[in-house]
């Protein structure tokens, strides 16, 4: 199957997008299908290593088309393609079954308007909440939400399936008024996440007094809300720590003295970190998803989320960790403190936590993918739809009792004039 994923992030970018189009693409090259990623280019001097399996001569490699880009005024690290021909070119020559949009706004509306021209049936992946990153970052205020709504639904209902990762993103979706919803989750390493690469060495580096290490990973943003983290981090036997970087980095280090930011970290340096942590935290109330929960849990660390979006699929509330109101820092302080004095119950939340993820490998998310792809294809080819028996997959692909959405506008909204290459 020639696919092409039309991508709004792609590394090296480090973001749940990117991260999420990566594996999908690399599941396709090892099934013997053949993707096309085409995203915005990344800030000049960057590094992009190439992408591929294998070594030598017979390596199998993902081509990657970059879309001449500009950074997002103040966000540089995010890039937003400009208006040019390459996109339809080289979707034209790829020829693609199917296209597959990773969180469509930008980039993503154009690739649906040329799958539209080509005859050609897309999906598309709903990532990110829009709107709330719109309340976020003060876009406008309620203008500013309805705004993005509005361009979800109109790119969204001109999609043949619309994939939402998680129940509660879904029924926002269904909500707004986006139609065929359906759930497709997001996979987790949980051999490179794992309890085993806990690293005592660095427990007591970061944690020099003993106390129990309590750690942040993902993206310095306003919509992560990190600065919840400060009641927590004047708690007595309590070491709070931040992995990642982003634009909130200097305002939280200067709000947070008593924390540790160590920066980002990614592969082996990464999983360690994990490992090492006692508690896990993630304060964002807006995540669609929350990939860094799944790698938490994957390391056999308890967490605490907050009980808002795609933490609610996750988070098993006094089994694999707890879960608090959003936006309440005292609340995430509260709960810090219920398991920094309990060692036992923080054992017991991270075996859980384990356990719950080990069979949600990228195989298997994959492999749900690709029964998308089928259902969509046969139902763009008028075909009856033959699929394998559910118990094939251990990830449940149908939404469960959303209600039902309003009628679909195919048109996708215009966009300015594709300006050559």
């Amino acid at each position: 199957m020639r696919v092409a994923i039309v991508t709004e992030s792609f590394p090296p970018e480090v973001n749940g997008v990117a991260h999420s189009v990566l594996r999908t693409a690399e599941h396709l090259v090892r099934r013997g299908h053949e993707p096309l990623v085409v995203t915005p280019a990344p800030a000049r001097g960057s590094h992009c290593p190439p992408l591929g399996f294998g070594s030598g001569a017979g390596a199998e490699r993902i081509p990657v088309v970059h879309i001449p880009s500009m950074p997002l005024p103040g966000y540089p690290q995010v890039r937003i393609a400009l208006p040019s021909r390459q996109l339809a070119g080289a979707l034209a020559g790829h020829r693609p079954e199917i296209v597959h949009l990773a969180g469509p706004f930008v980039l993503g509306a154009r690739g649906m308007q040329v799958a539209a021209r080509l005859g050609v049936p897309a999906v598309a992946v709903y990532q990110t909440d829009l709107a709330g990153y719109a309340h976020a970052y003060r876009a406008g205020r309620g203008l500013g939400e309805a705004a993005a709504w509005r361009r979800i639904r109109a790119v969204h209902r001109a999609a043949a399936r619309t994939l939402a990762p998680s129940t509660p993103a879904a029924q926002d979706l269904t909500a707004h008024g986006v139609p065929r919803v359906q759930l497709w989750p997001r996979g987790v390493d949980s051999v490179r996440f794992h309890p085993r690469h806990r690293d005592e060495a660095l427990h007591r580096a970061l944690a020099p007094g003993g106390e129990v290490l309590v750690g942040y990973v993902g993206r310095l943003a306003p919509e992560k809300r990190v600065d919840l983290l400060a009641a927590a981090s004047a708690l007595p036997g309590v070491r709070v720590v931040v992995v990642g970087d982003g634009p909130s980095a200097p305002g939280l280090k200067a709000s947070m003295p008593g924390v540790v930011f160590l920066g980002r970290r990614t592969g082996e340096e990464l999983a360690r970190c994990f490992a090492t942590l006692d508690v896990f935290v993630h304060t964002g109330p807006l995540e669609t998803f929350c990939q860094t929960i799944q790698e938490a849990m994957a390391s056999g660390v308890p967490v605490i989320g907050p009980a808002a979006g795609g933490p609610l699929d996750l988070v098993a509330h006094h089994r694999t960790g707890l879960l608090v109101p959003p936006r309440d820092g005292a609340a995430v302080a509260r709960a810090v403190a219920e398991l920094a004095a309990d060692p036992a119950r923080r054992a017991a939340y991270g075996q859980a936590g384990r356990a719950e993820v080990t069979a949600r490998t990228w195989e298997a998310v994959g492999d749900l993918l690709l029964r998308h792809y089928a259902e969509v294809l046969a139902e763009h080819r008028g075909l009856p739809v033959a699929l394998p028996p559910p118990e094939a997959t251990p990830v449940e692909p149908v939404a469960p009792a959303l209600p039902k959405a309003a009628p679909a506008e195919p048109v996708v909204p215009a966009m300015p004039e594709e300006l050559p290459a």
